[in-house]
């Protein structure tokens, strides 16, 4: 399950970044569907690469990027801004996520 909500992860921060890039003149609108597009990506790789071995911190590194990259994906689309006081907790979920990993690896 973890591969599959990866790679639509992945999926969706391609789709987001290409939005961004051709379907948006807001520069703010721009650069939260880049950052949010980039973040997504980065962690659905790292969870594919991580989840053999680390797969809780796999899954919170998902969920993370999702909460992260999603509430900046719909402020872009015209969402309220108070959804940009959520959108640090994917932060902190995707940095548990990392030392989560970190802690694993170092158990080995």
């Amino acid at each position: 399950m973890i591969a599959i909500f990866a790679a639509l992860s992945a999926a969706l921060a391609i789709g987001a970044g290409a939005f961004g890039a051709h379907g948006v003149t807001d520069a703010k609108a721009v650069e939260w569907l880049r950052t949010g597009g980039l973040y997504q990506l980065v962690h659905a790789v790292a969870a594919l690469a991580i989840m053999g071995v680390a797969r809780g911190a796999a899954a919170l590194l998902l969920v993370g990027a999702a909460i992260f990259a999603l509430t900046l994906y719909a402020m872009a689309l015209g969402a309220p801004k108070w959804l940009g006081a959520i959108t640090p907790i994917g932060g902190l979920l995707m940095i548990a996520g990392w030392l989560w990993a970190a802690w694993t690896f170092g158990q080995r």
